[in-house]
């Protein structure tokens, strides 16, 4: 039997150096396909880098061009959950979009109309009562006169003696017929424009979402793709529909207490803070100092002046902090260095009107990378791995019996 069973044991250890060799091919080749993503994943790094960099100027260069289309499709994406219930009610598209577009201007008519002329109207007499405010303040300037000839005397005490005068001179503004006169005709082909974009993209919504999907090569990839289109336009538009109710229930709430106050058009105030508030952080910084300034405006008196702009900040806190959060913050928690990265980063590029809609692309931005996934760069960097979160040693593991 031992005999018999010695000759098996070269035979085995053949079979084992035949297949030492097909290891060493099949290791060698996932090393060189690991190089190879690494490679493609580091250029990819490289070119997005590159984009990110040169897309904030070549969006501000093409602000044009750029501004009215975003807005447009900003609003489009909010206006397609009214689209689809007029759809549902038998309305084809041409006509549910149509009558989409119609109730967005007829809005923004009336909510432009109860703040530019009554604005305007503000505007005009600020040269004229400069002189009262100055009067209004003279109460507070005089604490601030006493407060600094107080630390004068302390410096001068000290031995420090040199200080310079300062002069302030105040310019009239342009009337606002001029800036209209100027702006008007390019605004309103860009205000044209993006109701085109609006209405073509209502229009064409239901046809276009189910290319997007049929084109899918497979059935995960094409629920994956509807399932990213819904959640977008989820997010989109209850984000905006639920701030745009709070601020109008705050806008009016303010109204009425500056009509109570006796506040000269309270409608016009209710209607600014309304607009800013959509503006995180520093809308409502805006608000205040122009609440303010109205306050001094309208009244004589320095300490009465001022309620006007404590009212609103009063109101502004329990909607920040209660109602806001019970609404919006368990659907849609954004971290607020994102929204402050955001909102300097679009203020830069287009002005109030990016700062505006800061926050809705922000929304879309993140629903779009939550849906297709995030690279992973930290992994990238310094573990070894590639764009996707894969790692060197997950493949060893995988080999490992």
């Amino acid at each position: 039997m031992n005999r018999l069973e010695r000759p098996e044991l070269p035979i085995r250890q053949d079979s084992a150096a035949a297949k030492a060799p097909d290891l060493d091919v099949h290791h060698e080749a996932e090393a060189i396909a690991y190089r190879r993503d690494r490679l493609l994943a580091a250029l990819t790094l490289i070119a997005g880098a590159g984009l990110a960099v040169a897309l904030p100027f070549a969006l501000r260069a093409g602000a044009e061009f750029f501004l009215p289309v975003t807005a447009a499709l900003v609003v489009a994406i909010a206006l397609v959950p009214l689209l689809e219930w007029l759809e549902r009610r038998g309305l084809p598209s041409g006509l549910a979009a149509f009558a989409c577009l119609t109730l967005f201007v007829v809005a923004a008519n009336v909510a432009i109309a109860s703040i530019v002329l009554p604005a305007a109207e503000w505007v005009r007499l600020l040269p004229d009562r400069i002189g009262r405010i100055r009067d209004t303040l003279q109460p507070v300037l005089e604490i601030y006169s006493d407060l600094e000839r107080f630390i004068n005397d302390i410096v001068e005490e000290f031995g420090s003696s040199a200080h310079s005068a300062r002069t302030v001179q105040l310019e009239t503004p342009n009337s606002m017929l001029d800036i209209i006169a100027t702006s008007a005709p390019h605004a309103a082909i860009q205000m044209f424009f993006a109701l085109l974009v609006i209405f073509f993209f209502l229009s064409g919504w239901t046809a276009m979402r189910r290319r997007t999907i049929v084109a899918r090569a497979s059935f995960d990839g094409a629920m994956t793709t509807a399932r990213a289109i819904q959640q977008v336009v989820d997010a989109t538009s209850t984000y905006l529909g639920t701030i745009t109710l709070v601020n109008m229930a705050m806008g009016l709430v303010v109204a009425f207490l500056l009509w109570m106050l006796d506040m000269p058009t309270p409608l016009m105030w209710g209607g600014i803070v309304a607009v800013l508030n959509y503006i995180p952080y520093l809308g409502p910084i805006a608000s205040v100092l122009l609440l303010a300034l109205g306050g001094l405006m309208a009244f004589t008196d320095p300490w009465y002046a001022f309620l006007p702009a404590v009212a609103f900040a009063m109101i502004h806190l329990i909607e920040a902090n209660v109602v806001t959060p019970m609404l919006v913050g368990r659907r849609l928690t954004i971290n607020p260095l994102l929204i402050l990265v955001a909102l300097s980063f679009w203020a830069w590029v287009w002005g109030t009107t990016g700062a505006l809609l800061a926050v809705p692309l922000l929304i879309i931005m993140k629903t779009v990378l939550d849906a297709a996934g995030r690279p992973d760069i930290a992994g990238f960097l310094f573990e070894e791995g590639t764009l996707t979160g894969t790692h060197h040693e997950e493949h060893e593991e995988n080999r490992a019996p």
